[in-house]
């Protein structure tokens, strides 16, 4: 899996500096620098928005997480698979360790342990997907107008249908539990450490448990997929305004025909780190057909990933500290218990 990341990573690489030297550089930098630093933070504030959104529709479909660590998490998982040189998958690892360790603002809510949280973080990607799928059907919708477009449509079309139905099989899957999941899970503690692998395959019943109570809640699950496909949405705003600023008027519903099909093209190449070179592509490919010149595709592409970074940066570092933090009086309570012969907490928690 990491060779096959890493030759993903730089065939991705090997085509963004392609598209750049074909459309050249510095065609491309002029047109970015038409938004300004004010228009920047402007997109910025847009997508810290909808990330904030994100973590409202984790909360409502796993209540359990808290309001704040669910926000906080969901930011942490989206910030590894942006700025770090990992897969979507790698990120959702990453995700999954914040949010066992980050805490919530009340008592009421205590930490989750590794077999809650893969099941929160499933059921949190499988409600985005439903929203996604929906999404996807409205850009394309709004896509068919257009000459050409049935280049695009149609693979996409066939593309979201598959992804519907496999779905449909992963959330059957979820409720009626299976080799699958136990697959799915061993799969992810091969990635993470000893101790927390040994927590999540020990207790596969426990994960299970987590699961049922989750999909037993087919309102509250609603309720995520819908928040979710409002920020799907809100995405799209995003870019028609990243679009405005750099001096191209598509209207709204084509900044949604635009985001749908990126977005789709995109998370059929998951296992490609941060999209490198398909995110890229597909924005020029889909400018295109609404008359948008490629300089100025390429310039979206560049802008959203400096906002990507912008958010995502500050995110991980604050992560960081907090683990640094949490490891620190995690050491110090286990040599307290050891210099007064009482347990600690690592053997507690074993």
């Amino acid at each position: 899996m990491k060779t096959l990341t890493l030759i993903l990573a730089l065939m991705g690489l090997a085509l963004l500096t392609g598209i750049m030297a074909w459309l050249g550089i510095g065609h491309v930098f002029s047109a970015m620098q038409r938004i300004g630093i004010g228009g920047f933070l402007a997109i910025v504030g847009g997508q810290a928005l909808v990330d904030i959104g994100l973590g409202i529709s984790w909360f409502c479909a796993c209540p359990e997480l808290g309001l704040f660590r669910a926000i906080a998490s969901r930011g942490v998982r989206d910030a590894a698979g942006n700025c770090l040189p990992f897969s979507q998958l790698g990120g959702m690892v990453i995700g999954i360790r914040a949010t066992c360790s980050i805490p919530t603002l009340t008592r009421k809510l205590g930490p989750l342990q590794w077999p809650a949280a893969v099941a929160t973080n499933i059921v949190d990607i499988t409600t985005e997907v439903l929203g996604q799928i929906v999404f996807v059907v409205i850009a394309l919708a709004c896509l068919f107008d257009h000459t050409g477009a049935n280049k695009f449509t149609w693979p996409v079309l066939g593309g979201m249908g598959l992804l519907a139905m496999g779905i449909a099989g992963f959330i059957w899957t979820q409720q009626r539990g299976g080799a699958a999941i136990h697959h799915a899970a061993r799969f992810l503690g091969r990635h993470i450490a000893e101790g927390w692998r040994n927590s999540l395959i020990d207790n596969m019943d426990n994960f299970q448990a987590e699961l049922d109570l989750l999909w037993a809640r087919p309102g509250r699950i609603a309720a995520g997929a819908l928040i979710h496909l409002g920020c799907w949405v809100g995405g799209a705003g995003v870019t028609w305004l990243s679009l405005e600023l750099l001096g191209a008027h598509i209207g709204f519903m084509g900044a949604i025909a635009i985001e749908g099909v990126v977005c789709g093209l995109m998370s059929a190449s998951f296992l490609v780190p941060a999209a490198l070179g398909v995110q890229e592509a597909a924005y020029v490919a889909l400018g295109y057909f609404f008359g948008i010149e490629a300089e100025i595709s390429l310039g979206l592409s560049l802008l959203r990933r400096g906002r990507d970074i912008a958010i995502g940066i500050p995110v991980m570092a604050l992560w960081q500290i907090s683990e640094m933090r949490r490891l620190r009086v995690t050491k110090q309570a286990d040599s307290h218990s050891l210099d007064y012969g009482e347990p600690s907490s690592r053997s507690e928690a074993s």
